[in-house]
């Protein structure tokens, strides 16, 4: 139900709701002791006849078996990593590691010596569990290359040795006692600004956000997740696994994005629910197995991570008959702050990102004086709750800039709030523009430009002028069938929409953006590349003093 409180400022004071003092182990536990024989987890592997399936008192029964693996090596505290791709492997592992009392350290498999050196000797990382090889690179050999740099390594185990890992453990060791506020995981930010930092998540904060999302999304009692996020991402690692087990419900783990696979296995599980990011969503949308597959159990698709266009939402919406969620957050918060219910207007769907999560306090601030600004203000987007990360580890510097003494987290968003407590993100502080002494947001523009049938994403960034400060650049992906538009054309469109100043000088046609894996786009890569030449436009709109004038800037 939607909260229909009236505001009188850009503060939303925390909604009661229901947050357990629980551990993800609890959570396991109680699904396994209520419903031993519902299905827990299915490995959907494409050669549907090598597929596995754990109920939930399998489940249980497998993660205690790998915390009393781990314990005949490691100590509760210890990081341990895992670099690999999505398996059902990486989440038993990932539940063993908790039960444990041990810290996860989810690595991307993408990552390579310099990365992965900079992560393991960030984090500590006692031991670590990657495959021998994937795709064609050899994992042991590079972690073997580099483990005389980690003084902290002392294991590292890969999967062809699973069973014989297995076999150590002591069956009657006693698993320890674990604190909803323990550290479970340490999440490495994803890179948009080119620096990764280890968020410290905790076990309530995991467990309560994930049911309040699968909650907001729809879902009930024993609802199936497919999932093709990658799981070192906090989307597949957290908020959709958790969300399904605190549902009592199904985890379906793909072993990477495919449209194919994904669709086929909405209609083998008879999946409920999927969270993806834009660009997965359109791969799905236009996949010719798409009118061929029976989707009838699917309730609800949630989108986030990027921009999601009202366009893409609408299509959505008809061409899967499902109900749509827009997600809104980052590492530091345990993945979500403020979501779209399923029975938001369709405007409000479209145009915003839903109300706070229950139990988490926001407002949007004045970034000097950090007070609420009014009604419908740009400001930054603050939040305080349990849903805060501990910190940063091992940075404390970065901490303090991130939670203040107040104990709010400056999430470096730029929002707005209606009187209703939506919320409306117009883009990250460090993306916003100042052109002639006026701010511009680029999420505004973005959306604008997303708008025209052509266009399939657009990123909007400032470029140096030594008359304006900066001017505005727009980076433009198209859809799938279109030409470019002509600029006339879409200067034009745009300024039916938005004011003339707000029209970008500099655009740019590609065929992808620079990416996060979970779809975010690196608006630092761009920016390099326009400052190093390397990034030259395709169009430039002359503009002078005379032009611009105040009428259209």
């Amino acid at each position: 139900m939607v909260d229909a409180r009236a505001l009188e400022t850009s503060y939303w004071l925390a909604e009661p709701g229901d947050v357990r003092d629980v551990t993800v182990c609890d959570t396991l536990r109680h699904a396994a002791a209520t419903v031993p024989d519902r299905l827990a987890l299915v490995d959907c592997v494409e050669d549907a006849g090598a597929r596995r399936e754990w109920t939930y008192a399998e489940f249980v029964a497998d993660a205690g078996r790998v915390a009393r693996a781990l314990l005949a090596k490691f100590e509760p505290g210890d990081r341990i990593a895992i670099w690999a791709p999505n398996s059902a492997v990486w989440i038993v592992l990932q539940q063993g590691i908790a039960m444990a009392g041990m810290v996860l350290v989810a690595l991307n498999p993408a990552y390579r010596a310099r990365e992965m050196r900079f992560v393991l000797k960030q984090s500590a990382a006692a031991g670590i569990f990657c495959p021998a090889s994937y795709r064609g690179f050899d994992m042991l050999g590079m972690v073997e290359q580099i483990h005389g740099e980690i003084p902290s390594l002392r294991k590292i185990i890969t999967f062809e040795q699973w069973e014989d890992f297995l076999a150590e453990g002591d069956t009657d060791a006693a698993l320890p006692v674990i604190s909803p506020d323990d550290v479970i995981q340490i999440q490495y930010t994803s890179g948009t600004t080119g620096f990764p930092k280890g968020a410290m998540l905790h076990h309530k904060g995991l467990v309560n956000e994930a049911r309040h999302v699968a909650e907001r999304a729809g879902m009930g009692d024993g609802g199936v997740y497919v999932n093709a996020m990658p799981m070192y991402h906090i989307g597949g690692g957290a908020v959709t696994s958790f969300g399904a087990w605190s549902k009592r419900g199904t985890f379906v783990i793909l072993p990477k994005f495919d449209p194919r696979l994904l669709l086929e296995a909405f209609e083998t599980f008879r999946g409920t629910h999927a969270l993806v990011v834009p660009t997965m969503l359109i791969a799905m949308l236009d996949h010719p197995d798409l009118r061929r597959r029976d989707l009838s159990s699917l309730q609800t698709i949630m989108s986030g991570a990027a921009a999601v266009p009202a366009s893409l939402v609408h299509r959505t919406q008809e061409l899967l008959n499902c109900q749509f969620s827009i997600l809104f957050g980052q590492t530091e918060t345990h993945g979500v702050v403020s979501q779209t219910r399923v029975t938001d207007t369709a405007e409000d769907q479209a145009e915003t990102v839903g109300q706070p999560l229950p139990q988490l306090e926001l407002k949007i601030a004045d970034p000097v004086t950090g007070e609420p600004v009014a009604l419908n203000q740009p400001g930054e987007i603050c939040c305080r709750g349990y849903q805060n990360m501990v910190g940063y580890y091992r940075m404390d510097a970065e901490t303090d800039t991130t939670i203040d003494a107040e104990g709010w987290l400056h999430m470096g968003d730029i929002g707005s709030m209606d009187e209703r407590g939506f919320l409306k993100i117009r883009g990250r502080v460090k993306d916003m523009i100042i052109r002639g002494g006026l701010n511009i947001y680029p999420a505004e523009i973005e959306g604008a430009i997303g708008d025209h049938p052509a266009v399939e994403y657009a990123a909007v960034i400032g470029v140096p002028d030594p008359e304006w400060g900066e001017q505005i650049c727009a980076v433009v992906t198209l859809s799938e069938g279109f030409e470019r538009p002509a600029i006339e054309d879409l200067t034009t469109f745009l300024r039916s929409q938005i004011a003339p100043h707000k029209t970008p000088v500099y655009w740019k046609f590609v065929d992808e953006m620079p990416a996060t894996p979970s779809g975010k786009i690196q608006k630092f890569i761009l920016r390099d590349r326009v400052n190093d030449g390397s990034l030259t436009f395709d169009y430039v709109r002359v503009t002078s003093s005379v032009q611009a004038g105040l009428a259209d800037v």
